[in-house]
């Protein structure tokens, strides 16, 4: 390579850095002014680094086969900062391609005006914000604080107000807010985290949360700390039934509860993308079922659109949970006595049948099993599926990433083709589910799809947009469809 070459790459760099480096006050003003929160092809981009912003616009060639450049996106944030618009999700990636493609003559700005024209004239301080309640502080209560923190910046949402647990012996607090700030799995917490030991409270990036210590969900009196009207996130897992979560509502100060886990009974679980329509005004108390089920119903839902499934079988290979043992001990559950760490585990899964709980024209049609195995984070569901109609590996391929891309449930299924990713790359993943095309098998009508998820956090993103629809601070997205 000559010596010109490598230093037009370098420059090439150093001119994209430099634009990336005018985006970021562009994009924080957008969040916090007008309520306007910016992606790029799903990817978060509000908080990040220059480099971080370059990834995800490199992104784009790997969906979509074509170059995006910051260039593209800088101009739409200039246009944005200049517009009367307000409360709204834009995907700067998918708006910047649909303009060099159906631009059809009209300047940026006027493309910008008319694909917004639904939220221009918007007040951003419009609508109430909305007081949460997280009850437990486990693997999935932590993460919900994390992503609830880091939504806060842009005011009018959820605002996470306190958290509930058992005193635990030693400094408590302490140790609550250490695990808060430090993730074996997921790093260190975005921001700065400081303890009123007095007050017994946590302020996370300004968001001042009351610690409460109780043992009894219906004994808390939340309007003493000044919530009112709040959702209650119950991420422990005791209650499971309404009779159980409906102490919850017996607290002075709440008005809806919120389980993350399976609900047992008549309870509705939801499943965000598929299901999520069935929320009325009337249901306080719902479920956002489980990871698993999370992850496979889109899917399955999209290919059964499409194919039709005659019946099929689910197996979950996932990873190690609190619920097992570290070493060889006793446990109710078969097989889950033995060392988490050093086992693969077989053991039972109810996300098969709870797939009918959101999508009831599956009911029956499907049978599953679960592998636990020794990893501490990112699960993989295999589906083996009986197709109505013949296909190919390529048509499916193709059209799951479309999927992915340009429908309802772009935010809960992703797509990869890689021959060299393994699980930890899918840490952090926001969406319910990633299909790996590399692995996709094909013969005749019968497939074999193979199902990443984030069993932690991307089931948690799941369960904050269930808690966004039922507080009503949900924000139309641009492009208005993918």
């Amino acid at each position: 390579m000559s010596q010109d070459k490598r230093d037009a790459c370098l420059q090439d760099w150093m001119d994209r850095e430099t634009i990336a480096e005018s985006m970021i006050p562009l994009i924080g003003s957008l969040y916090r002014k007008k309520n306007i929160i910016t992606s790029l092809y799903g990817r978060p981009i509000i908080n990040r680094s220059v480099i971080d912003l370059l990834k995800a616009h490199r992104f784009v060639r790997h969906m979509e086969k074509q170059e995006l450049s910051v260039h593209d996106t800088f101009s739409i944030l200039q246009v944005l900062s200049e517009l009367d618009v307000a409360r709204a999700h834009l995907d700067l990636g998918k708006i910047a391609l649909k303009f060099r493609n159906e631009g059809n003559g009209r300047s940026l700005a006027e493309f910008v005006a008319e694909e917004m024209a639904d939220v221009r004239g918007v007040n951003p301080a419009e609508g109430e914000e909305r007081d949460v309640v997280l009850y437990g502080f486990g693997r999935i209560g932590r993460l919900l604080a994390r992503i609830l923190i880091e939504k806060s910046g842009g005011g009018n949402g959820l605002r996470l107000r306190a958290i509930v647990v058992r005193r635990g012996k030693g400094d408590d607090l302490v140790k609550r807010a250490s695990l808060l700030r430090r993730d074996s799995v997921h790093g260190t917490f975005r921001g700065t985290l400081t303890i009123d030991a007095e007050n017994e409270a946590l302020i996370a990036n300004g968001n001042y949360i009351k610690v409460i210590y109780a043992n009894n969900p219906a004994d808390i009196d939340y309007t003493q700390y000044g919530i009112k009207n709040a959702l209650v996130i119950d991420n422990t897992g005791v209650w499971r039934d309404q009779a159980g979560l409906a102490q919850h509502l017996e607290a002075k100060g709440t008005s809806r509860v919120l389980l993350t886990a399976p609900g047992k009974g008549e309870l509705k679980n939801i499943v965000y993308g598929i299901n999520h329509g069935d929320i009325t005004a009337d249901d306080n108390i719902l479920s956002a079922a489980s990871c698993t089920t999370n992850a496979i119903t889109p899917v399955l839902k999209v290919m059964n659109d499409e194919y039709g499934i005659e019946n099929g079988h689910v197996e979950t290979v996932h990873s190690y949970t609190n619920d097992q043992n570290l070493i060889d001990n006793y446990h109710s559950g078969d097989r889950r006595g033995r060392s988490a760490p050093l086992n693969m585990v077989i053991t039972e899964t109810g996300a098969a049948s709870a797939v009918a709980k959101a999508l009831p024209e599956l009911k029956g049609k499907l049978s599953g099993n679960a592998i636990r195995v020794p990893t501490p984070n990112v699960s993989m569901a295999i589906l083996s599926l009986n197709l109505k109609r013949e296909t190919t590996t390529e048509e499916v391929n193709e059209f799951l990433r479309e999927r992915s891309l340009h429908s309802d449930v772009h935010k809960q299924i992703d797509w990869v083709n890689s021959p060299e990713v393994v699980s930890t790359d899918f840490v952090g993943n926001s969406h319910a589910g990633i299909v790996d095309a590399k692995a996709t098998i094909v013969n005749g009508n019968r497939v074999n799809l193979y199902v990443w998820y984030d069993n932690e956090y991307g089931y948690s993103r799941q369960v904050v947009r269930i808690a966004q629809q039922v507080c009503g601070v949900e924000y139309p997205t641009f492009p208005a469809r993918g």
